[in-house]
């Protein structure tokens, strides 16, 4: 990581970018994460439509809440990760969804990236007046947790989700 990364708003400018950023997550054949960045964004100003209307709570569907998402960028302006910020935290989200999913495109991952992605999450939840976030993470994702402890999280509990998954929760106070 030379230059720092930093977050931008999606934007059609950036619109190559993300393709090639999609791209290489659907080939990697891993699920997308955040679950936002799995929207087939081929028709690409429906795909920034969708986004910037998700952000307002009378555009939402039942049972879902205001969210942001931002893309981290690094000195090249190449697009190595995504992350969504949940404005507020609904039933599912309290147990297993959490304030912040984050995710690093699958060639970029070891680099720093995750630390800083969360770090300036962090920096956006304060300026949506939080005082306190929930950040989570699947028990065997180790390098996810590490970057949740590096930034402040405290560990609270263990979730057992339907599949079986264990999903491990972390607040931040910020």
């Amino acid at each position: 990581m030379s230059e720092a990364p930093y977050l931008v708003k999606p934007s059609v400018e950036r619109k190559q970018e993300y393709l090639a950023f999609y791209e290489e997550w659907k080939q990697s054949g891993e699920p997308f994460v955040p679950w936002v960045i799995g929207h087939d964004p081929h028709d690409f100003e429906t795909y920034l439509a969708f986004m910037e209307r998700e952000g307002k709570e009378e555009n939402l569907q039942a049972g879902w809440v205001p969210h942001s998402t931002y893309w981290l960028v690094d000195g090249k302006e190449q697009i190595v990760g995504a992350v969504n910020i949940r404005h507020r935290l609904n039933e599912r989200l309290l147990n297993v969804g959490g304030h912040i999913g984050y995710g690093i495109r699958p060639s970029e991952r070891r680099k720093g990236y995750a630390t800083a992605i969360l770090a300036q999450a962090l920096d956006k939840t304060r300026e949506l007046g939080l005082e306190r976030v929930l950040v989570v993470c699947d028990s065997h994702n180790i390098g996810s947790e590490k970057t949740i402890l590096g930034n402040g999280g405290v560990f609270e509990s263990e979730v057992i989700e339907e599949d079986g998954n264990v999903v491990r929760r972390f607040w931040i106070r910020l």
